[in-house]
């Protein structure tokens, strides 16, 4: 009989451990999805501030109006895409032509008087800084998930349960170096 309670307190106990790495999985995996909803929410004021900026600035960036075309697309078809991959180079791509965009601003002496531009320019920097916020977090919590689910012995849940790794928000290389404005413009 002792033997069958010994037996019976160590299968209570490995339910217990393996109920509780698998909760401690569901919450991390939650934490990768509310900090990519965060991500999503700053992306998502980017896309609504990029038409403003686009018609505030068209009429003065005459001549680099194909720039101007092109963050306009991006917009769209970040917003219109389910690939996280593909979702990632998109924002890597805007957030470049955007900064080649507020460093034009600056060349441009009646813009940076232009009451509009200059609220715009500051509420997109502000906005990119967010969304670099967010990102930093977002890729710590996919740090945490990723290694939960590879580390014994929450592995071994992770592997049962088909958990799978998270992608990390990348910069792209030309990202991590300041933008050439005269290549952007031509």
């Amino acid at each position: 009989m002792s033997a069958f309670l010994v037996i019976l307190i160590i299968a209570i106990a490995v339910v217990l451990w393996a109920i509780g790495i698998y909760n401690g999985l569901i919450a991390k995996k939650n934490q990768v999805k509310n900090i990519r909803a965060g991500v999503d929410t700053q992306l998502k004021k980017r896309y609504d501030l990029i038409p403003n900026l686009v018609s505030t600035v068209k009429e003065y960036l005459t001549h680099e109006k194909e720039t101007l075309t092109k963050v306009t697309a991006l917009r769209s078809r970040a917003m219109a895409t389910n690939d996280k991959s593909e979702e990632f180079a998109l924002n890597n791509e805007l957030t470049k032509l955007l900064g080649g965009i507020n460093v034009a601003i600056e060349a441009y002496p009646q813009l940076r008087a232009n009451e509009n531009v200059m609220h715009l320019q500051a509420t997109l920097t502000e906005t990119e800084e967010q969304i670099s916020a967010a990102r930093r977090a977002y890729n710590s919590s996919v740090m945490t998930y990723n290694n939960a689910i590879q580390m014994f012995p929450s592995n071994i849940i992770a592997n049962i349960f088909n958990f799978k790794d998270e992608l990390f928000f990348k910069a792209e290389d030309s990202e991590k170096s300041a933008p050439n404005v005269g290549e952007l413009f031509k």
